[in-house]
């Protein structure tokens, strides 16, 4: 009897940059840490005076590295901004809304606060830039629309927040529109009026600057989420409803993701345009939703931020996904009656993005 040499089955391999943000891993074991250790007492009145300062110089440090000449020059392309505008602040709160019919059955009332929250964030900056470019996208169109994203949600979200959650953020009272202006609107002021005096020690100083702003936003999670362990609000949370959370969320970026493609197809823009207006317009910013939830919520921001958290994760593996397969897509010719784009489109070299 022959004897046959075994067949060798060679072991999957993983893919050599797994799309999983390393931020988010530090989000998770900082959320670990405020299960384990939350501060209470003194602790929490040092952590909560120091969470309100971190989110202060965060909106000082997005003030003063956003270029406002870069999104005014970008005005020539009004229409494109103005549907990633319509998305941000007109369609995902409009999806949010209509999450209402699933509770209580899918959706405790706490998570649907925090997924509708996360429909008022305003566009990332840095990674719809990053995608657009992958896919051979309008990235002068990407910068300026994350950029006058940015600018309209320090305005748009809080009074969004405060209309459509109502009980949830304490409601649009003077005390509450007072706290949003001097924790948001007051240190992003002060960083465009001292842009041009620190802008170029912000920019020398890049990567140290990146890590204050990843350790600030740590610290409103784990002073947020401290308080949640104190007060009791994750015996609200089961596995089962964690899941249905993701499941409802899968759902809202495959809705978004296919208006933005579509919808800027019926709308006249070109492909280039279109891969801007579908990165842009489908992501929401987790460095700007954070600080604010912690403002707008309070002791209940632990469960306000959880929705938009996963939702950050998930739409970065998606959309890497999406950006790697749109890149193979072949070029499309430029009508001759077409009208030019305000900056070219193609392989370039964004500038340096705010954050």
């Amino acid at each position: 009897m022959n004897r046959r040499t075994p067949l060798r089955i060679p072991a999957p391999r993983l893919p050599s940059r797994l799309p999983v943000d390393a931020f988010v891993l530090a989000l998770l074991g900082t959320v670990g840490l405020a299960a384990l250790l939350p501060a209470s007492g003194a602790a929490a009145t040092v952590a909560k005076g120091a969470s309100t300062a971190a989110v202060a110089l965060l909106f000082f440090l997005y003030g003063a590295r956003l270029s406002t000449r870069e999104a005014l020059d970008g005005l020539r392309h009004w229409r494109l901004h103005l549907t990633v505008l319509a998305c941000t602040f007109l369609l995902f709160p409009l999806l949010g809304l209509a999450a209402r019919g699933l509770v209580p059955t899918v959706l405790t009332p706490q998570l649907f606060s925090g997924l509708l929250f996360l429909c008022l964030v305003p566009s990332t900056i840095q990674s719809s830039i990053a995608f657009t470019s992958i896919a051979r996208g309008n990235v002068p169109a990407a910068i300026c629309a994350g950029s006058f994203s940015s600018l309209a949600g320090i305005v748009l979200t809080p009074l969004l927040a405060a209309l459509l959650l109502g009980g949830s953020t304490g409601g649009l009272s003077a005390d509450s529109l007072l706290k949003i202006v001097l924790q948001l609107l007051v240190p992003f002021l002060a960083g465009q009026l001292l842009r041009r005096w620190v802008g170029g020690f912000l920019v020398r100083h890049k990567k140290i600057l990146g890590r204050v702003d990843r350790g600030s936003i740590l610290l409103v999670v784990y002073t947020a989420f401290s308080q949640g362990m104190v007060a009791g609000v994750w015996q609200l949370v089961t596995p089962a409803r964690l899941g249905l959370l993701l499941a409802v969320e899968a759902v809202l970026l495959a809705v978004m993701l296919t208006l933005t493609w579509y919808g800027a197809k019926r709308l006249g823009f070109d492909r280039a345009d279109r891969v801007a207006i579908q990165f842009a317009g489908s992501k929401k910013s987790l460095a700007a939703g954070l600080p604010m939830a912690s403002v707008l919520f309070g002791a209940h921001a632990s469960l306000a931020v959880l929705p938009l958290m996963l939702f950050h994760q998930m739409q970065l593996m998606v959309c890497a996904v999406i950006a790697r397969r749109r890149s193979h897509d072949p070029r499309e010719p430029l009508p001759a009656t077409s009208a030019p784009h305000p900056a070219p489109v193609g392989r370039i070299t964004p500038p340096p993005a705010p954050r």
